[in-house]
């Protein structure tokens, strides 16, 4: 870790390094190109600053920004680094430019044909203005950049594979409560009472003799209203149920193929009442008859 450390550091050294000869190199380029086009001599030496210190800028800027804040910085780089090209050729050309020991240089022509020359003059005084509009943007969108988080690996991600969804109620298993257990109790005859004699001794009571009863189903009961309902008059006979009323013997038929494979525990008025469809008197009448004929 500590020579990855080291090693990143020498890196940015000897970037420092070759920038800073870079920029000595073309520092006298640039202030006679200033000094060309009319800058005192405090201007032409503050030039090169100008030009190569946002290219300078540019490239910080691009090590921090990412998505179109860095393609913004890389052109901006690509661009300064062009223009400096351009004046450090040009002054390669022009004799004329050339300081004497760091002499000022005259006011004089960038290039002998006129669109030329009009073209390097704008070029020169027109980097001043563009380091001051493209250095407050990408200082801007620096100070302004929010890095992306790094998310935390997951311990075992490879191995886990099972997604954990959230379920609703309603798809949940539903429990079955468990069936009732009834036990009979046996009362002792009643005789004379004796006030003199104490009270008779009950037996415990077996825990065989019981009775295992089906659990009770669960269903949805329609929420009461508590607004009164107003009288909407006679029933229309479109809206009367067209079933014919059965006779108790059609009842009888009906809740005998129903209840065929019923055990007698299960055999309730209830339970006849919801399967036939019919009253709870009826249901209970039919309850008795099927019970006796099974008793029978």
């Amino acid at each position: 870790m500590n020579l990855h450390r080291k090693g990143r550091a020498a890196l940015v050294l000897a970037l420092v390094g070759v920038v800073g000869m870079a920029f000595r190199v073309s520092w006298n380029a640039l202030r006679d190109i200033a000094g060309a086009v009319g800058a005192d001599e405090t201007a032409a030496t503050l030039y090169p600053f100008v030009v190569d210190g946002l290219m300078a800028l540019a490239l910080i800027a691009t090590l921090v920004l990412t998505g179109d804040a860095r393609k913004f910085a890389l052109r901006v780089l690509g661009t300064y680094t062009l223009a400096s090209l351009v004046l450090n050729y040009v002054h390669g050309l022009v004799p004329e430019l050339h300081s004497d020991g760091g002499a000022r240089v005259d006011w004089t022509r960038l290039a002998d044909w006129d669109p030329a020359n009009w073209a390097l003059v704008l070029l020169a005084t027109s980097l001043p203005v563009g380091s001051i509009y493209f250095g407050s943007d990408l200082v801007a969108k620096v100070l302004h950049h929010r890095p992306t988080p790094i998310a935390t690996p997951i311990e075992n991600a490879e191995e886990s594979t099972e997604t954990t969804m959230k379920r609703s109620t309603a798809d949940l298993p539903e429990s079955t409560p468990e069936p009732i257990t009834a036990t009979l109790v046996r009362v002792p005859d009643q005789g004379p009472v004796d006030h003199v004699k104490s009270s008779p001794v009950f037996k415990p009571i077996p825990q065989g003799d019981t009775v295992s009863l089906a659990p009770i189903e669960r269903r949805a009961v329609p929420a009461e209203s508590t607004r009164s309902r107003r009288a909407t008059g006679r029933l229309p006979d479109a809206a009367k149920s067209t079933r014919p009323k059965r006779t108790p013997h059609e009842l009888l038929i009906e809740a005998r193929k129903a209840t065929a494979d019923w055990p007698d525990a299960k055999v309730t008025a209830e339970g006849i009442r919801r399967e036939v469809r019919t009253s709870p008197a009826n249901a209970r009448m039919l309850r008795d008859t099927l019970l006796a004929e099974r008793a029978g």
